[in-house]
């Protein structure tokens, strides 16, 4: 069976996998301004933030055609796919895989399976990856992958540091919305994935403790032991911050799996900048 695997620009992947002939990456659209831009095609990491800052109105994100998506299935049958594993960042951020869910049986040209990755970036690639190491065999079924993938959801992990949660709440991503009082207090909240959903966990006094607490969360507090881990430190326009989680977390354990990486501009527009998230997968 020949397998072809899609997800959508929020993802973070290593170069080995992301010019692969059997991935397809869905653009995520993005409104400043009343325009609109296509993450990853004319609107990248560079000059966003700054975009964002000039911006007269709060930034929207959308979801990606459902047309175009029929459009993108049929033209992986038309390449002589059987089927497609269609990956896709969490629920609690976008609508998009609910309205994916719902279409999908009326795809004809191909079966089309949709997931839910719960989180988004590099555990969302981690499973991208994994669905790609998998489909090499031809004997592996659709339902194989979906097994996989559902059984290493269980133990991704996505913990994040905002530097200011308007972002957050403007855009109705944080469920426990009335934390807007942390930042009015000074206090920089820890924010987590649960089912899918941003929720506040902890308030932290400042962003040197905040993000020291979430090192200890990720290395003590998580279902997957650190040495079986790969872990992502993601961060929107704040390198410096980020390379120094990744050494904290490399002297604390030189043998981690540790790679930093960026939120791409949809994730940026809900976190605002210099928000800081260590993302942990299990590596098989």
């Amino acid at each position: 069976m020949k397998i072809a695997i899609v997800t959508d620009s929020t993802v973070f992947l290593k170069d080995n996998y992301r010019n692969r002939e059997d991935l397809y990456i869905v653009p995520v659209p993005l409104i400043i301004d009343d325009k609109i831009y296509y993450e990853g095609v004319d609107i990248h990491v560079d000059g966003f933030y700054e975009l964002l800052k000039n911006a007269k109105q709060f930034p929207k994100t959308s979801q990606p055609s459902i047309g175009e998506l029929f459009e993108l299935y049929e033209n992986i049958a038309n390449d002589g796919y059987d089927a497609v594993i269609s990956i896709h960042m969490s629920s609690g951020i976008s609508g998009f895989i609910s309205s994916l869910t719902s279409i999908s049986k009326e795809v004809d040209a191909i079966n089309v399976y949709p997931f839910d990755s719960l989180l988004t970036s590099g555990p969302m690639g981690k499973l991208v990856e994994v669905a790609l190491e998998m489909v090499e065999n031809p004997e592996v079924t659709p339902e194989m992958i979906l097994n996989k993938l559902t059984d290493m959801r269980e133990k991704l992990e996505g913990i994040i540091v905002v530097d200011d949660l308007n972002h957050l709440v403007r855009g109705g991503r944080l469920k426990n919305g009335a934390a807007i009082l942390g930042t009015l207090l000074k206090i920089k909240p820890i924010l987590s994935f649960k089912e899918g959903d941003i929720v506040l966990s902890e308030k932290i006094r400042s962003q040197k403790k905040a993000l020291h607490r979430v090192e200890e969360i990720v290395l003590n507090e998580i279902k997957s032991k650190p040495e079986d881990s790969s872990f992502y430190v993601i961060h929107c326009n704040n390198m410096p911050v980020a390379k120094k989680v990744e050494n904290e977390l490399l002297k604390l354990h030189p043998e981690l799996d540790v790679v930093i990486c960026d939120f791409g501009p949809v994730i940026g527009t809900h976190l605002g900048e210099k928000s800081v998230a260590i993302g942990v997968a299990p590596k098989e």
